[in-house]
């Protein structure tokens, strides 16, 4: 039997939220009651994501690396719905496969404005909106709370990778992001954590080389990649009202490869 969780008229942004990862996390979202705001940058993939999950998803067309983009979103969605309960930092892109002296500087700028300063933006503009609203009283925890921040890392955050070093390096800032975060908003009933997954069969696993894609799989004790349900499911317990007292966590998916 599935766990299941409650999370009715919770208001929830997931970026990247175009992509298949970012769907399968929306998903999993709507199932357990929420409304789901997707940000990514591109128009056409939005839509048809939209038109496949349905009722409970909106879409809005951003450039997370934009700050005031980001801010006017932010505030849109506030006034929209009153209150944001839920964020899911997910939006990301893979860079140059190559060793670092063969990389070009703005490929590696990039990487970096998407993965860490776009997150950073984004996590700036809502965490500032979460704190301005009322805490929850809920049925799990006795202590309130007021919304959930959850940031898609990756294992390469934790122990980096050959030919990936923008990408690891942008997820390590990612899961440093979070510590900090998580530490400032201790006391406002905002929780902040962080996943760090193996690769998933997404469309950033489908850009990787043959060879590469070995690579990766032999270093995964269980032998295979991370199914997007599975990181659903875990984004969905730390979106709940059960995950009370994890702040600054850093939660492993990783097959085994890296379990710190």
């Amino acid at each position: 039997m599935r766990a299941r969780y409650d999370l009715a008229d919770r208001i929830a942004i997931v970026t990247g939220g175009a992509g298949g990862l970012g769907r399968g996390i929306a998903h999993a979202l709507i199932e357990a009651g929420a409304i789901v705001e997707l940000w990514d940058a591109d128009c056409a993939a939005l839509a048809d994501a939209v038109a496949e999950l349905g009722e409970g998803a909106r879409a809005r067309v951003l450039d997370i690396t934009d700050a005031a983009a980001v801010e006017v979103a932010a505030q849109a969605v506030f006034k929209d719905h009153g209150r944001i309960d839920i964020l899911v930092n997910n939006a990301g892109v893979l860079g140059e496969v190559k060793p670092v002296w063969e990389t070009m500087p703005e490929n590696f700028q990039r990487v970096l404005q998407v993965n860490l300063f776009g997150s950073y933006l984004v996590t700036r503009a809502v965490v500032g909106l979460m704190r301005r609203q009322p805490a929850r009283a809920s049925a799990i925890t006795l202590h309130p709370l007021r919304g959930h921040v959850v940031n898609i890392a990756s294992i390469q955050g934790k122990e980096g990778m050959a030919k990936a070093a923008a990408y690891s390096a942008s997820k390590a800032g990612l899961l440093a992001l979070t510590k900090s975060v998580a530490k400032e908003t201790a006391l406002d009933g905002i929780i902040v954590t962080a996943v760090t997954p193996a690769a998933a069969e997404t469309a950033m696993a489908r850009e990787i080389s043959a060879e590469r894609r070995a690579d990766i799989l032999g270093r995964i004790p269980m032998g295979r990649f991370v199914e997007v349900e599975e990181v659903a499911r875990l984004v969905l317990w730390l979106s709940s009202d059960e995950c009370s007292f994890s702040t600054g966590g850093i939660f492993d998916l990783s097959g085994g490869r890296a379990t710190y």
